[in-house]
């Protein structure tokens, strides 16, 4: 199974409206997971640019789903949802 990309958007907006705490996701992934996950810091997705459809930083992509005014919580929700799916 290839690993789930999880990126955190470390551009400034992000990194202001929360994503400096995101960064705690490499502690924070429950240990069974750690050779299904990857977690990686980007510089900047570029989302915040685009138009209304994203417009809710900090912004995190699990894949290519993108998860806006990111958490913890949602981003480890959306990644123990598609390990389960992918399990299947």
């Amino acid at each position: 199974m290839e690993k789930i990309q999880v990126e955190i958007c470390l551009g400034t907006t992000c990194f202001v409206m929360g994503s400096s705490h995101l960064q705690d996701l490499i502690e924070i992934i429950p240990r069974r997971y750690n050779d299904k996950v990857e977690v990686l810091g980007k510089p900047c997705l570029g989302l915040c640019s685009q138009d209304c459809e994203y417009s809710q930083a900090p912004y995190v992509k699990v894949d290519e789903e993108v998860v806006s005014q990111a958490t913890v919580e949602k981003v480890l929700k959306v990644i123990e949802g598609k390990i389960k799916n992918n399990e299947k």
